[in-house]
């Protein structure tokens, strides 16, 4: 059981290493894979936090056709036209937010009095068009469906300036945005929080709320290993920074992985 970073970072992986080949073929239909493999990441321990921590997670990934399972992200489908085109819907699940030190979660001691936040079921819906080999945009909204935690969106663009047999170089920007719900459930702090936790209180608005650059390398060492290592620099914009749980806006993430490509 990993975090929500943690899933961003395989995710990009897993993109890095087939994008030559799912572009190249856009007939969802004939593909089938199977991968795996290991990650770790040193990463924050919270959105907002100043300390950071080890994470290792197993990767997998198995796809028939348009459908597809993986560890990190669940199970969904995905359709591709011949324009480049594509929509991706997922079913998986978000793990929360503890109110103390973990190893398997987001979550930190200074969130004391806090109060857990929920693990959920959710739903993924992503809209992208893959405009060349090396350029693609998407959209994507983030629903939990098990618990009212409010809702996230997500634009983004992605480019590749390298792509060949052995290595491929991936750079992803995307801007972050929460309903009022989601910034108040993961920024916002209650009267009942405030009261338990001694932070003050605070209101969290709703709307764009930071951005997050990831650069990510992969080689495929045979036809069958490759190894992957990724950066991620996160800065927090206004509406979530000046929460009084934010004690650093501006988060860097390194993640490395080593998957067997079957």
């Amino acid at each position: 059981m990993i975090t929500r970073k943690l899933l961003l970072h395989i995710t990009c992986f897993l993109f890095a290493g087939n994008v030559t080949n799912t572009l190249a073929d856009t007939n969802a239909a004939s593909q089938q894979s199977l991968n795996l493999g290991l990650a770790m990441q040193n990463s924050p321990r919270y959105s907002g936090s100043e300390n950071k921590h080890w994470q290792f997670a197993p990767v997998v990934q198995a796809r028939d056709g348009a459908f597809f399972f993986d560890s990190q992200k669940g199970v969904g489908y995905d359709l591709q036209s011949d324009s480049g085109l594509y929509l991706e819907h997922t079913l998986g699940y978000s793990l929360g937010r503890s109110d103390s030190n973990s190893n398997w979660r987001d979550g930190s001691d200074r969130l004391k009095g806090m109060g857990n936040i929920n693990a959920t079921v959710n739903t993924v819906v992503a809209v992208g068009w893959a405009v060349t080999p090396w350029l693609s945009l998407e959209g994507k909204t983030i629903l939990p469906l098990s618990d009212g935690q409010g809702v996230k969106y997500q634009t983004s663009i992605t480019l590749l300036p390298i792509q060949n047999e052995t290595n491929t170089v991936a750079f992803q920007g995307a801007a972050l945005f929460g309903d009022s719900r989601y910034m108040n459930t993961f920024y916002g702090v209650s009267r009942d929080q405030s009261f338990h936790s001694g932070y003050a209180q605070y209101q969290a608005n709703s709307g764009f709320y930071g951005v997050d650059s990831t650069l990510t390398w992969s080689h495929q060492f045979t036809p069958h290993w490759s190894i992957a290592a990724s950066i991620e620099y996160t800065r927090l914009d206004k509406h979530a920074k000046d929460s009084p749980i934010v004690f650093k806006p501006n988060q860097v993430s390194s993640t490395i992985a080593f998957i067997y490509n079957f």
